[in-house]
């Protein structure tokens, strides 16, 4: 008897599990929403990014609320982290910003 270890489907599985923080779940956002999550996690204001994306303001407001409902969030940083996390948008440390003492 010998033990082959776990299926490489079962590995990706126990990876991806211990990836996701706790709480967070597989979520599916619309371009549409994964466009507006950009713009916010850029430092958009919800104004500007509906300048950028050729929308109203009240559409950027409905797209933002349902990113909050679908990441079971409350508020812009929480999802930026949580959208991150999970991979829907790219974390991209800004470098060479001032320090601030």
């Amino acid at each position: 008897m010998y033990c082959r270890g776990p299926s490489p489907q079962r590995s990706t599985t126990m990876n991806e599990t211990m990836m996701r923080p706790e709480g967070l779940r597989a979520v599916r956002l619309t371009k549409r929403e994964v466009e507006v999550l950009s713009a916010i996690a850029q430092g958009y204001s919800s104004k500007e990014a509906s300048d950028l994306l050729y929308v109203s303001k009240r559409t950027v407001d409905f797209h933002l609320a349902n990113v909050y409902e679908k990441l079971g969030v409350n508020n812009r940083v929480q999802a930026f982290r949580a959208a991150t996390r999970l991979g829907l948008i790219p974390y991209e440390p800004a470098f060479g910003l001032p320090r601030v003492a």
